[in-house]
C-alpha cells in the first residue's frame, strides 16, 4: 500500500514539474515576445493558457485522489496540501504571462520610445524564482526555498528601477504616455509573478517544516 503512495507522489512531483517547465517557458516566452514585438510568440504564450489549466486540474485530482485513497499521515499531508497550494499559484502565473502578451499585442502598433532594459532583467529573475521554487518542492530543499522567498526583493528594486524610469520618459516626452502606462503594467505582472514564486516557496517550507508565514 505504501509502495504505491509513493509511487503516486513521485508521480505528483513530475506533473509539478510538468507545469513548472510550461509557465517558465510562457514568462521567457512572453519576454521574448515583449522585447522583439512579436505578435505570433505573443499569441503562442495566450494559447498555452488551456494547457497550464488542464495540468492543474489534473494535479488537484490527483492529489484530492490522494487524500481520500491513501490517509496520508502528517508529513504527506503538509506535501499535498502544499501542491494544491502551489498549483493555484502556478496558475495564475500562467495567466499573467498571457496578460503580458495581450498587452505585447497592443505595444507591437508602434517602435519603443526607450530601449527595454530592465523589465528584461525582471522577466529572468521572476523565471529563476519559478524554476528554483518547483525545484525546492521536489527536492525538499528548504535552503532553496528560503533563497526564492528573499530573491523577491530583487524583483521588487527591479520594478521600481522601471516606474522611475518611464516617469522620466514621460517627464521628457510628454508623448510616451500611453507606451509608458502599458509598459508599467507590464513590470507590474512581472512583479506579481514573483509574488507568485514566493508563495510557491513559502509553501514548500511549510511542506517541510509544518510551519507557514501566514501563522507566524
Amino acid at each position: 500500500m505504501r509502495g504505491k503512495f509513493e509511487e503516486q507522489l513521485k508521480q505528483l512531483d513530475n506533473m509539478l514539474i510538468e507545469m513548472g517547465a510550461l509557465i517558465e517557458t510562457s514568462i521567457v516566452t512572453a519576454a521574448l515576445a515583449l522585447q522583439e514585438q512579436n505578435i505570433e510568440l505573443a499569441k503562442k504564450v495566450i494559447s498555452y493558457e488551456e494547457d497550464i489549466d488542464q495540468k492543474e486540474r489534473a494535479i488537484e485530482l490527483l492529489c484530492l485522489k490522494l487524500l481520500l485513497q491513501q490517509q496520508p499521515v502528517a508529513r504527506d499531508l503538509r506535501v499535498i496540501s502544499a501542491a494544491l497550494k502551489m498549483i493555484t499559484d502556478m496558475e495564475r502565473i500562467g495567466d499573467q504571462a498571457s496578460d503580458i502578451s495581450e498587452i505585447t499585442i497592443h505595444l507591437s502598433e508602434a517602435p519603443y520610445q526607450k530601449k527595454l532594459e530592465h523589465i528584461p532583467q525582471m522577466a529572468a529573475a521572476a523565471v529563476k524564482m519559478v524554476k528554483n521554487s518547483i525545484d525546492a518542492f521536489v527536492k525538499k530543499d528548504l535552503k532553496l526555498a528560503e533563497a526564492v522567498i528573499k530573491y523577491d526583493d530583487v524583483v521588487d528594486e527591479l520594478f521600481d528601477t522601471v516606474k522611475f524610469d518611464l516617469i522620466e520618459l514621460i517627464r521628457t516626452d510628454n508623448t510616451s504616455g500611453v507606451q509608458a502606462m502599458d509598459l508599467l503594467m507590464v513590470a507590474k505582472y512581472f512583479e506579481r509573478i514573483g509574488d507568485h514564486a514566493e508563495n510557491i516557496a513559502e509553501w514548500v517550507v511549510f511542506s517541510i517544516t509544518g510551519k507557514h508565514k501566514e501563522e507566524q
